[in-house]
């Protein structure tokens, strides 16, 4: 069961947390677990229906927002980067992650931030032109003008 969860969080990213929480104890299981497994199958089942509704007429703009975290864990002193993507209205896509690096500036840590931003946007729109959707200039909005300065000028 366990197994087929797993394979079920390519496209339903939103029980992975719950799942990896129950593969932990897969060596030793208990009712409690098989218990929590089923609970994850209701969710799915209550939830087959559940999906992101597009209609004919709105806007179909891709736009990125990014923000950056300096120094948020208290442990390692890396930064926090997270980003969201919106069809339009709709939001599509987020994210929100311990940076691999350790930034020495706030700078460094929304560039990198931002850099995590454009190569979803990047990616987002190569699969959008699969389906025929075409996209010129895309807004990528950051608060932090030495990260905006350092992307439009890399030396």
């Amino acid at each position: 069961m366990i197994g087929a969860l797993m394979y079920l969080t390519s496209s339903r990213p939103n029980i992975t947390h719950a799942t990896c929480l129950c593969a932990w104890y897969q060596a030793k299981p208990t009712e409690k677990h098989l218990k929590e497994v089923k609970r994850i199958f209701c969710y799915l089942w209550g939830t087959v229906n559940t999906g992101l509704w597009y209609m004919k007429n709105f806007g179909f703009e891709l736009t990125g927002f990014s923000d950056a975290d300096y120094a948020g864990c208290k442990d390692s002193f890396k930064s926090t980067s997270g980003g969201a993507q919106f069809l339009g209205e709709k939001l599509v896509s987020w994210s929100s992650k311990k940076q691999d690096c350790t930034a020495l500036s706030t700078a460094e840590a929304e560039y990198v931030s931002l850099f995590a931003c454009c190569a979803q946007v990047l990616w987002m729109r190569t699969q959008l032109t699969d389906y025929g959707f075409y996209f010129d200039k895309i807004l990528i909005y950051c608060d932090s003008k030495s990260a905006i300065a350092i992307s439009c000028n890399p030396v």
